[in-house]
């Protein structure tokens, strides 16, 4: 990329910047490699067991079937793929899993090395730590590039598959703030800020827009790419119909990150677990977040820019609904407001102030969420020095981030960490 003024100082040093950080990581991996002994089965120190040992069959559409789920008298499901999505509020989901999948000592297929599954790049079998033929999990919950075909042989037949979708308009504005100086594409967009680059990339996205360039995936259909498709494709491309049908057979539940406690009421009941499985502080939030920016036209242009993903979203939010006409409206108005209510006197209970902060006013490093490079926008908790001996564990396990969670849980972070020291280092 050529670097012009008045932006040509910032660009050679972003450039150095990444080559020397590129180039020591290269050296730093190449020594881990020598020092560090063959990595070893992670998680919990459950047993290993046979996949297809299971006594309750996967049903052919797993969709069609989930409504035995609310009238049925059911014990507890504990095998489940659920696809974390991005920016769709599935840090907070994977918090929930996570607790579960401790309390009761499932096995959980991790990444190797890092907290995900070399994302972007398609889901590989061999990208689980500790990965062999003959093993199987309980739980696969972090961020991938969905291949179906590569994650069904490491879950029993039971196992239930599980996504969260977000308005397409929305998710696209989310995406932008956030990667925005991890996709290059943005970096020579005219204006002084994410919101001013924003609306002029929607104006004209193929001004400004290729899908070979590094990271454009997150700039276009982004829901369509991680779910495993071309994200590239036509929105009229007959195609389309058969991927709807193809979700709609794969997927127990199509969650939508805008009915947040109704999706989480319908998880619980078709996975029959309690209550208290499904409390929840909302996690990984964005400082200044309090709404969209996006007016009505922008909001437009958004969607029609992400057709793809409007279609799916639209499909999917049809079946939401139907899925809560099952469980019952009222029935459902009634469990949201009894969530609510636990959840907020949870937050008195566990949370210093009674919210969030900013990352530099977090006290414990274990608390200290994750940052995007160059910023440092994503709030975090502090936890209240006197909380009861009945939900001491519980508070700190919900305020607890993804990445101290998961290392908590057995997972080899080796890559993930050295990154972490390289950023602080270079005050990235």
């Amino acid at each position: 990329m050529m670097c012009i003024k008045p932006q040509g100082k910032l660009c050679r040093s972003i450039w150095k910047g990444l080559i020397l950080g590129t180039l020591l990581t290269s050296f730093l991996i190449l020594l881990y490699s020598y020092t560090m002994p063959p990595l070893t089965l992670s998680s919990t120190g459950n047993p290993v067991f046979d996949c297809f040992s299971s006594s309750i069959q996967e049903s052919s559409n797993p969709a069609k079937n989930s409504s035995s789920f609310f009238t049925q008298s059911c014990r507890p499901r504990q095998n489940l793929m659920f696809l974390k999505t991005h920016k769709t509020g599935s840090s907070t989901i994977l918090n929930i899993l996570f607790r579960y999948g401790q309390k009761h000592h499932l096995r959980f297929a991790f990444p190797r090395g890092r907290n995900d599954f070399e994302y972007p790049s398609y889901f590989q079998r061999s990208q689980v730590e500790g990965y062999r033929p003959d093993i199987c999990y309980n739980i696969i919950c972090n961020h991938m590039r969905y291949q179906h075909s590569e994650v069904r042989p490491l879950l029993p037949q039971d196992a239930v598959f599980v996504t969260v979708l977000r308005d397409p308009a929305l998710l696209f504005e989310s995406s932008f703030q956030y990667f925005a100086r991890v996709v290059p594409l943005t970096w020579t967009i005219p204006g002084s800020g994410s919101k001013q680059k924003m609306d002029t990339f929607l104006q004209s996205p193929l001004s400004y827009y290729d899908s070979s360039g590094y990271n454009a995936h997150y700039l276009h259909n982004l829901l369509m790419f991680d779910l495993g498709y071309d994200n590239e494709l036509d929105a009229k491309n007959p195609k389309v119909k058969l991927i709807l049908k193809e979700l709609d057979e794969r997927f127990h539940l199509v969650m939508l990150m805008e009915y947040f406690d109704e999706s989480l009421l319908l998880l619980k009941d078709l996975l029959c677990w309690e209550l208290e499985d499904i409390f929840y502080f909302k996690l990984n939030a964005r400082k200044n977040t309090y709404g969209s920016r996006l007016g009505p036209e922008m909001h437009l242009m958004a969607q029609n820019w992400n057709a793809l993903d409007t279609l799916i979203y639209n499909h999917f939010n049809s079946t939401f609904w139907k899925k809560v006409e099952e469980y019952g409206v009222e029935r459902m108005k009634q469990d949201v407001l009894h969530l609510q209510r636990k959840n907020e006197l949870l937050i008195q209970e566990c949370i210093a102030g009674g919210g969030p902060v900013d990352a530099n006013k977090i006290k414990e490093s274990g608390l200290q969420p994750w940052q995007p490079i160059g910023e440092n926008v994503i709030l975090g908790y502090n936890l209240k020095k006197n909380i009861s001996k009945q939900h001491r564990q519980l508070c700190r396990n919900m305020l607890t981030p993804e990445i101290q969670y998961m290392s908590q849980l057995g997972a080899d972070l080796w890559l993930t960490q050295l990154w972490a020291s390289i950023r602080a280092f270079f005050k990235w």
